[in-house]
């Protein structure tokens, strides 16, 4: 039996540090991305030629013609402003492609212009010492990949469409994914999966920052779906500047939408001192700033936004170090299976039952009767099933002390016990098998509330 033993033992040994050095690995990149302090959003993509945001997803690909394309322009722009990388629309939610792909008809090369814009802009910034990042938008409503309507196929050209990305144009400092799990696109991490794109980004290249913009849903202390909090300030989110304890990125417009309109090049642009206030302010809460500048149809800035770029330049002192993180942990990636599986609790606070916990909303919560002494909270899967990882969220860090259990073959057993006195509590553990997992509060500052249960089988554990 020793034997066995031991190569058990050294299993364990090897696999907590492999976790710890992928933790590292992270923890590094986080803090880089931080570091950098400032960019170039570049929304330039079909939107540019239909004077709305959302464009008619049949527009024919002779519609994108900018006449004038001078990505370099982009990038001495930015580099008045002292940004130091940029970040472009490959691909928004009408599924036009601004690249060579080999995935889709709808591209660059069969519109007037003829040519790979993305291998433009990243030659372009990097020429000038700039860090080059890419945007790629999920929804796609061009070839139906929207709500009801997923297919494998779709699921296919994602990755077909991501593998290009992130093997053609050399190395890529973070990549912005849209359009995924938001109210507005309606396309969930399970539609298309999430850990099988973030493992695929992982493989083709391993330094990439992986970032949703749509993780406003998730809360600010806790790592979902994400390397890096992302707030869209345009969309009215807004970080905690005081208690932020996450790497994150903020982006707002420089003009008044995302892509250019017919008037910008008379409508004021956003100003100057006010922007660098902004800036200096999400640095200093250790938010990473990128400023959305939108080329009009000749492919060239205008000289509103050219001149605003400049006066922040000499505007900003960036003369103040970038906030130093405690590492965050890995992410979590994975399908939650407790999400609207059946539950159960101990007696609820009037109308707070059991199932708000497990809604896939962080705005609801169970709530315990505060006569209960010895609140607990479960769900059932309904069938023996493995998982690795539980994320409990509360409305407000009042659990103080609490243990998980699980059911298996009719018997209750003691997963882990827990004191993390966080809001976000998240535990990894060997994998486990069992058809219903509890949460049983043993000590609480105030009657227990529990906002959301994520339990999850996370891949190559």
């Amino acid at each position: 039996m020793k034997k066995p033993l031991a190569t058990i033992l050294l299993f364990i040994a090897a696999f907590t540090m492999a976790q710890a050095q992928n933790n590292t690995h992270l923890a590094e990149l986080q803090q880089k991305f931080v570091d950098l302090k400032f960019g170039m959003f570049i929304h330039f993509n079909m939107p540019t030629y239909m004077n709305a945001d959302w464009p008619d997803p049949n527009a024919p690909a002779i519609a994108f013609n900018p006449k004038k394309l001078n990505a370099d322009q982009w990038a001495k722009a930015a580099k008045s402003a002292n940004m130091v990388y940029g970040c472009l629309t490959t691909k928004h939610h009408s599924g036009f492609c601004i690249w060579d792909t080999k995935t889709t008809d709808y591209n660059v090369m069969n519109s007037p212009l003829k040519r790979d814009v993305v291998k433009e802009y990243v030659e372009a910034f990097r020429k000038n010492g700039l860090k080059v990042m890419l945007y790629y938008s999920i929804l796609d409503t061009h070839h139906q990949l929207r709500p009801n309507s997923i297919t494998p196929k779709h699921f296919e050209m994602v990755k077909a469409q991501l593998t290009e990305l992130l093997t053609h144009y050399g190395k890529i400092e973070a990549l912005i994914i849209d359009g995924w799990d938001a109210p507005w696109s309606r396309i969930s991490y399970d539609d298309i999966p999430f850990e099988d794109v973030y493992r695929l980004v992982k493989s083709l290249q391993p330094d990439c920052v992986l970032m949703d913009l749509n993780g406003a849903k998730y809360p600010a202390e806790g790592l979902f779906y994400t390397d890096i909090k992302t707030y869209e300030m345009g969309a009215g989110q807004r970080l905690a500047k005081e208690t932020n304890v996450m790497p994150s990125l903020a982006c707002l417009p420089l003009q008044q939408s995302w892509f250019w309109k017919t008037d910008f090049p008379t409508t004021p642009v956003k100003d100057a001192a006010k922007m660098v206030n902004e800036l200096t302010t999400l640095n200093k809460a250790g938010c990473n700033f990128i400023l959305n500048v939108a080329p009009n149809r000749d492919g060239l800035f205008d000289d509103n936004a050219l001149a605003a770029l400049k006066e922040i330049g000499k505007q900003w002192k960036n003369d103040y170090p970038a906030v130093n993180f405690a590492p965050t942990g890995k992410p979590i990636i994975s399908t939650n299976l407790a999400k609207r599986k059946p539950t159960n609790s101990s007696w609820s606070d009037d109308m707070n039952i059991m199932d708000f916990a497990n809604d896939d909303d962080f705005t609801t919560s169970w709530t315990s009767n505060a006569e209960v002494k010895t609140p607990w909270w479960e769900v059932d899967f309904g069938r023996d099933t493995e998982f690795n990882t539980i994320a409990i969220t509360e409305p407000k860090a009042n659990i103080t002390a609490y243990h998980v259990e699980y059911l298996q073959n009719g018997t209750w057993k003691t997963l882990l016990k827990g004191n993390t006195a966080k809001r976000v509590k998240i535990h990894r553990f060997a994998t486990t098998l069992g058809n219903k997992v509890r949460v049983v509060i043993d000590e609480a500052n105030a009657p227990a509330s529990l906002t959301e249960v994520g339990i999850y089988n996370e891949k190559g554990k």
